[in-house]
């Protein structure tokens, strides 16, 4: 069996020691990295023609292969060099990137000593401080048996492992070859899904991607990753990425590959290993400390430790949950979360959200592309991730943050501060409405918020700040702000925008707005060996396709729904208008449309609006129409707690009247089948609100795709596509039976109509 990794790599998992460090300190781009690295290197060259940069270099031990290239090496002294960039006083450099800095320089020392025949050589740690443009050189010498043996202690501790994930993976794929479909058999058209997931997957090609519309009901879940594990052996694929949206596409696949993996075992197998991912506020046993090992006891000795509880991890069956975890991290005194950050490493599996793998700092797209992995990736509710992506490449700089960071600042950070304080003002003073859209970024803001985020992170390099302090989280926001302004197109637009005057103190928030994530997207669909982007809701393609950047060869896949038509009765109530200036007139009439219903067949509905000021409207029409009647009413910014509580109430053969707002927590991942649900009114199509970011958006969509479409893929597409998604609670499985009312003039419309599912029959 012959193993092949990097120096760098090999260090990482044998070298590392010591603390986990969080403390915030302010670090050179990897742009800045190599850079300096050039920069130093041609000085070297300059004064010495026989200066070697980038060397590269490879030796043996045992069937372990181990590559790299060592940063420059000066055959005149024998002295070889690894450079790294630094910002601030070197004592801030934690012990545990020391320490991995001076195992890569050793790693290489050896493998040039062997290549070179040299019985010494003299190792140099350069760390230039791109602050004041300064080199600080450690020196250490070593002679060649010294350094052979560090070199063969780092290779025993990681070819012990290495074996062993070998050894996990042959048993792993030689198992999800033998694996048969947990449940016995296909649920109807789930197979039709399997099969092209499956065939998708299996395309030697690099960038593969499969957009599937699949209704509620065929076992999605289970339905795409069973065939994508069944596709490993053979398609080589080393991880599986099930991300999704919400927390309840965690459960769901978690359900399945607790099927899978008690299938495997049954056949004698090794279970595929699933790791969940959460955020760090849900795992965090300590959240009233930070992250350094003088806050918390969890993050003293981290990397001492991690090696026995990573090792305890692998020998369990059961899936890397957040109890499993907790209580293996907790056995061994490490940080739970990160813990469950190490592991993404050695998992087969890895559930979590979007920003995991499309975030422009996303943890597992970084991985895949570093470690080289052949990934596939499953994207469940796939409609959400227009949004999602906006939202993660969008930043937003509020000047009430530069006020704050003004009161805690003082010398020359607050001088700067104090300048785009200034500038930021006569900004404001020069707007001739409350919103505007500009054409770029403000040349001269832009200019003082650079030069903002130069001083603050000379300041940082001998007293780094606390996690919480107004200067930090004003800092970290205008270093997103500016990456993603070098990234400025016609995907995106920048705005301002005037708060209401506050103490006499007029302020504003310029944004910059994604609004085309596909110019982001495009790289991650590429890295993958497979993407499978699935949902209920994916109509018309043509608009996922442009605003998610699939490529050109994506693959279509419309499955058939599983329902009747004559499961649903679906009405049109054409006679009534939602739009905002008819409500008022409208709330009476609704409630009338609702009471009807309810008198022909009592039971549980849920009533969608656009507003809870709407929903509140038509409530009080129904109270007084008919006040002993059983209402609740979704509340603003609710709890787990609260949601859970209001679904609750939806009892088997209930009666009870629920009001919600469309597109929120209880029109989508909701399941309440059977008789807990058996109709739903939804009075709104849905459209995005009226105003003038909105309008902004749709601007530059029509720019791109043309005045209709652009309008279309602003307001109709997002607000039906949100009114599917809630009409989809009521009919769950192929048993049900059950009422919708589709309450506006506008459902009467074809162009409205042919983005509803093809399997409903419309009713006057």
């Amino acid at each position: 069996m012959h193993l092949s990794i990097s120096v760098r790599a090999l260090c990482e998992f044998s070298a590392r020691a010591g603390d986990l460090d969080l403390r915030f300190t302010p670090a050179p781009s990897a742009t800045q990295g190599v850079q300096v690295h050039q920069q130093v290197q041609r000085k070297r060259q300059a004064a010495s023609p026989t200066y070697q940069a980038e060397v590269p270099l490879r030796g043996l031990w045992q069937d372990l292969d181990v590559r790299g290239r060592a940063d420059g090496y000066e055959p005149a002294t024998r002295t070889l060099e690894e450079i790294k960039t630094w910002r601030g006083d070197m004592h801030t450099i934690k012990a545990s990137q020391r320490a991995l800095h001076w195992a890569q320089a050793r790693m290489y020392g050896h493998l040039l000593c062997v290549r070179d025949g040299l019985s010494k050589i003299r190792l140099a740690l350069v760390y230039f401080n791109i602050s004041t443009g300064k080199e600080h050189v450690l020196h250490e010498d070593c002679s060649a048996s010294e350094l052979q043996a560090f070199f063969e202690l780092q290779c025993q501790r990681f070819a012990d492992w290495a074996h062993s994930e070998a050894a996990h993976r042959a048993a792993r794929d030689a198992g999800l070859k033998q694996l048969q479909f947990p449940l016995g058999s296909f649920r109807t058209s789930q197979r039709e899904l399997s099969v092209a997931v499956y065939r998708q997957a299996r395309v030697p090609d690099k960038g593969q991607c499969l957009l599937a519309q699949a209704p509620t009901g065929i076992g999605k879940t289970m339905g795409t990753i069973f065939p994508m594990l069944k596709a490993c052996p053979d398609a080589g694929l080393d991880k599986l990425f099930f991300l999704t949206a919400k927390g309840t596409g965690h459960a769901l696949a978690l359900q399945a590959l607790a099927l899978i993996n008690t299938a495997l075992q049954q056949q004698a197998q090794p279970p595929v290993r699933v790791l969940t991912l959460l955020a760090r506020d849900k795992r965090c046993e300590h959240p009233d400390k930070a992250c350094h090992p003088d806050s918390c006891p969890l993050a003293k000795g981290f990397y001492d430790r991690l090696p026995v509880a990573r090792q305890a991890l692998v020998r369990q069956p059961q899936a890397w949950d957040d109890d499993t975890l907790r209580i293996t991290a907790l056995a061994h005194q490490i940080c739970p979360y990160y813990l469950g950050q190490e592991m993404a490493r050695w998992s087969d599996v890895v559930i979590g959200d979007y920003n995991y793998y499309y975030d422009s700092s996303a943890m597992l797209y970084a991985l895949t592309e570093n470690e080289g992995w052949k990934v596939g990736v499953l994207v469940d509710e796939a409609h959400n991730l227009v949004d999602r992506a906006r939202a993660m490449y969008s930043a937003p700089m509020a000047q009430s943050l530069l006020q704050q960071a003004r009161q805690s600042s003082e010398g020359g950070v607050r001088r700067s501060l104090d300048k785009l304080h200034t500038v930021w003002n006569a900004l404001n003073r020069s707007l001739s409405q409350p919103y505007q859209l500009l054409e770029a970024p403000p040349q001269e803001w832009l200019e003082k918020l650079n030069t903002c985020i130069t001083r603050i992170a000379e300041a940082q390099d001998d007293a780094p700040l606390p996690g919480s302090h107004p200067l930090l989280e004003f800092y970290l926001a205008a270093l997103q702000f500016t990456a993603l302004v070098d990234q400025f197109g016609a995907h995106a637009l920048i705005d301002v925008q005037l708060h209401p005057a506050f103490r006499g103190k007029q302020l504003s928030t310029i944004s910059l707005r994604n609004v085309i994530p596909a110019h982001h997207l495009q790289v991650r669909h590429a890295a993958a060996q497979a993407s499978v982007l699935f949902s209920g809701t994916l109509t018309p393609t043509q608009f996922y396709r442009d605003m998610l950047g699939l490529p050109a060869h994506t693959q279509w896949l419309d499955v058939s729904a599983p329902f009747r038509a004559e499961q649903l009765q679906v009405h049109t109530v054409g006679h009534i208008s939602t739009r905002f200036q008819d409500r008022a007139a409208s709330a009476p009439r609704i409630a009338a449309v609702i009471a009807r219903q309810w008198q022909q067949r009592p039971g549980n509905y849920l009533c969608f609006f656009s507003s809870f000021a709407y929903l509140q409207q038509v409530a009080e029409c129904v109270q007084q129409l008919h006040p002993d009647w059983p209402i609740c009413l979704q509340q603003p910014q609710m709890d787990e707690a609260a949601r859970a509580q209001f679904l609750a109430q939806f009892q088997p053969y209930g009666q009870l009247l629920g009001f919600a707002v469309l597109g929120g927590v209880f029109a989508e991942g909701v399941d309440l089948p059977g008789s807990r649900l058996v109709g739903a009114f939804i009075a709104t199509l849905g459209l995005p609100q009226f105003n003038p970011v909105n309008e902004a958006l749709c601007q530059r969509l029509q720019q791109r795709f043309g005045q209709r479409l652009g309008h279309d893929y602003s307001y109709l597409y997002p607000g039906m596509r949100k009114v599917v998604q809630a009409a989809g609670r009521v009919i769950r499985t192929e048993h049900d039976a059950g009422v919708l009312y589709l309450i506006d003039d506008r459902y009467t419309q074809p162009h409205v109509q042919v983005l509803l599912p093809r399997w409903w029959q419309l009713k006057d």
